[in-house]
């Protein structure tokens, strides 16, 4: 096949993703120039934890928990996650191309803040941090200080 047949079928596939993700969560865009992945996260964790996804955009949050913690929502398909805002409570999964994921990290954005706070930028710019040291940090909340997953 030559290769503008392939990058034409490839784009049909890709775009006939794209819409059926928006006909699953027709309050995100899923637009493929900067915020899909972002929204893909989104509608991964309002299906699978006690979250609800603010309609649209809101500025610093995707959503709240039932209690009404508000939450900032951060996913990837790479090996870092990003911050900017200490959050109530920030959860970050790292996604597979087979649509499973990792729990990255899971709890109040105060923790990430306690332990990077002295890194230049911190609070001011979206500032990325490796997987493998929010994993580690995450395994230092309570559980009781977690999202709950649904059952």
């Amino acid at each position: 096949m030559p290769k503008h047949e392939i990058i034409r079928a490839s784009l049909k596939q890709i775009f006939s993703g794209i819409k059926q993700l928006k006909e699953a969560l027709p309050s995100k865009e899923f637009t493929i120039d900067g915020r899909l992945v972002g929204d893909i996260g989104e509608a991964i964790v309002q299906r699978d934890y006690d979250i609800t996804l603010f309609e649209g955009l809101a500025k610093d949050y995707d959503g709240q928990t039932s209690c009404g913690k508000k939450v900032q929502i951060k996913a990837t398909f790479k090996n870092s996650l990003t911050f900017k805002k200490i959050s109530d409570y920030y959860l970050g999964i790292k996604i597979y191309e087979d649509g499973s994921y990792e729990e990255i990290f899971n709890g109040p954005g105060s923790f990430i803040a306690e332990q990077y706070s002295h890194r230049k930028g911190f609070g001011e710019n979206l500032l990325s941090f490796p997987n493998k040291k929010l994993i580690q940090l995450s395994s230092d909340v309570p559980s009781t200080e977690r999202i709950k997953k649904l059952a």
